[in-house]
């Protein structure tokens, strides 16, 4: 089985658009590239539904959308027939995860990516940067903690990019990965494979395989996802996705289905 559970709704000029006819490119891309099912995770802040939630200028100024019209746009499409799973991107704030569990409960989510975007109003991937505020080792430390926090808020059935601290290439020497591993095992949460950092200035998948191989030993479940925003990005590079689980003794993937997270084999 061959999963992308990391994708973003847009049209052919790569707007938002949240209308289930927009589907239908992402899912021909899909069987084009031998992606057996994926799944739509827009980012919860740009639904206004959410506008509560976020303090940070970058996500409550994007707080326009309507989730109904997201939600009824992949519904629509899998009534068609289209092998798409309903999922959201959901950045973690600590401290309001009943209010984010309350905004997101009447909808009918396969499952829910947590993701670590921002500390403290710091970015972890853009402006103000997290490392050049931090240092790199402090950064790290801190967004790993948090990332934990995630892990065991309970809100999430994934997380996403999870060792993204290391989208530009800085490094905290001789880090250790066993606690968050560990952290993240004690959650039942799975783990992503994604495929974007080797379009990032780091170059390599996520998470390092250090990383996934704590995980592994662990029992760790995994998912895996390109974060496209595009059709032409659906299932790219998952060749080397499909090599780092099999190098660190993955067999199975996680097929997500109304929040439960049945396994199925790596292709």
């Amino acid at each position: 089985m061959i999963v992308d559970y990391h994708m973003h709704l847009r049209n052919g000029r790569e707007e938002i658009a949240h209308d289930t006819w927009s589907v239908d490119p992402f899912v021909d891309a899909a069987r084009a590239g031998g992606v057996d099912e994926i799944g739509f995770t827009e980012h919860a802040y740009y639904f206004k539904q959410t506008r509560a939630l976020w303090t940070v200028p970058y996500q409550a100024g994007r707080c326009v959308y309507d989730i109904e019209s997201y939600v009824d746009a992949i519904v629509q499409a899998r009534a068609r027939g289209l092998p798409v799973k309903l999922g959201l991107e959901v950045d973690y704030v600590p401290g309001r995860e009943d209010e984010t569990r309350a905004l997101l409960a009447p909808y009918p989510w396969d499952y829910l990516l947590g993701s670590v975007h921002f500390i403290d109003g710091l970015a972890v991937d853009g402006e103000p940067r997290l490392h050049d505020e931090l240092g790199v080792e402090e950064a790290w430390r801190r967004y790993f903690d948090m990332l934990a926090r995630a892990a065991q808020s309970g809100l999430f059935d994934s997380l996403s990019h999870p060792d993204l601290v290391k989208v530009f290439g800085d490094r905290a020497p001789d880090f250790e990965y066993g606690p968050i591993a560990d952290a993240i095992a004690e959650s039942g949460v799975a783990v992503e494979v994604s495929t974007a950092g080797l379009r990032k200035p780091v170059g390599e998948l996520y998470p390092h395989p250090d990383f996934l191989a704590a995980c592994r030993v662990r029992g760790v479940p995994v998912t895996t996802g390109s974060d496209a925003h595009s059709p032409d990005v659906v299932g790219r590079d998952f060749d080397r996705a499909r090599e780092l689980l099999r190098a660190a003794g993955y067999e199975t993937v996680t097929v997500f289905e109304r929040r439960r997270a049945p396994q199925e084999p790596i292709e």
